[in-house]
This record gives C-alpha cells, structure tokens and sequence, in this order.
C-alpha cells in the first residue's frame, strides 16, 4: 500500500463515519477558545468545561481579565493541573491582548505564538476552530493515531508529524481530520491499548498489520 492509498482510504473512511467532528471544548468566542485551550493543557476537555463558566462570568472578555489579577484567575481555576502557571498565562495573554491586539484575538500564526501561554499547537487550534483556516495542531492524540497508523514515518516531535500531515491532507479537511484523529485516539486507539476490534481503519493501519498475526 503507497501513502497516498493509506491517507485516501482513512481520510474516506473518517468523513463517511464521523461527518461531525469538532472540539469538545466549550466555548462562543475566540477569546473565550484561548482560554479553554491554555487551561486544556495536560488536563481533559471535560473538566475544563466545568470551570470556564464562572471564569467568563467573571472576566467576560480580555479588557475584564486584565484588569484581574493572577491570585483571582488562580482562585477560579485551582482545581485542575498546573494552576498556578495557567492563572498567570491567562492574566500575561489578556495583558497582551489589549496591549497589541485592541482586544482582539489575532488571525495570524506568528502574533498568536507572541501570547503568554500559546505554543504552536495552541496556535493552530485557534487557526483552525476559532477562525476556520487549514491548521493541523498536533497535540498527543494526534501524534500516537498518525504514527500508529502509518500516516506519518515515526517522527520524533510535534512539528515534524505536523509537516508530514500537511504535506497529505488536503487543505480543506485539515482542520477536521485533526479532530478526527484526536477522538479516535480518545475514544478507540488509546495509548495503553488501542481497541482495534472496534477500529473502523484498521485494514489501512500499520500497527494493526503487525499486531493481528
């Protein structure tokens, strides 16, 4: 099998089966978006949507978040990982919103990496959800299921496997078959123990030819 087989078949096989995917974050806004998206890091998309409301109760927009204080923001988020670290992500990215950007969340990669808190794989999430431009961020979900498969060639980091993804999907459906693989690789190819009976690619899988014998 080429490739270009593999990419064509699981591509197909995701947009006939999972016609819908998106983030499982809660948000309305992009600003709303960058502050689930720096509080999700190493902590589960449910548990920050259990915390995000009070916090845009409290700081509805940049300019109130601001005008915070980074002992308040860590009061609101105490009870998921790295508190203290985020709590001061999110008053340095609010700063620099209204400082910069008018209080605007930037469509644009480079200004997007500028935030307190935005790595690139933060920056390509915003690219592609909040502002629907071809972005593939690569958090670990994507980086097992795309190696795992056979999508990329064991690469060694984030931006490596995001580059060899790009080169193969077409632009359109960067945006979701990165959702794609990131809850395949939540709900059915998981690190400890892929559940490959349930697995909808596996014909085109790498790992799987392997491991079935």
């Amino acid at each position: 099998m080429t490739i270009k087989e593999r990419y064509t078949a699981v591509l197909g096989w995701f947009a006939e089966h999972m016609k819908l995917a998106e983030t499982e974050l809660d948000y309305r806004n992009p600003y709303e978006l960058i502050v689930a998206v720096i509080l999700s890091a190493q902590c589960t998309d449910k548990r920050v949507n259990m915390i995000t409301p009070s916090i845009f109760e409290r700081y509805p927009d940049p300019d109130a978040m601001a005008k915070g204080s980074v002992e308040e923001i860590f009061q609101l988020i105490k009870s998921i990982s790295y508190p203290n670290n985020k709590a001061k992500h999110l008053y340095a990215m609010a700063g620099k919103l209204m400082a910069d950007f008018g209080g605007e969340v930037p469509e644009d990669m480079d200004d997007l990496q500028t935030l307190a808190g935005v790595g690139r794989k933060t920056a390509n999430v915003i690219m592609g959800v909040a502002f629907g431009q071809p972005a593939m961020p690569v958090d670990t979900h994507v980086f097992r299921v795309s190696n795992r498969i056979g999508l990329v060639n064991n690469t060694k980091t984030p931006l490596e496997t995001e580059k060899q993804l790009v080169k193969h999907i077409p632009a359109e459906v960067l945006s979701i078959a990165h959702h794609w693989f990131i809850l395949h690789g939540r709900y059915v190819c998981m690190a400890r123990k892929p559940n490959c009976e349930e697995c909808g690619i596996r014909l085109w899988c790498k790992y799987f030819a392997k491991n079935s014998h």
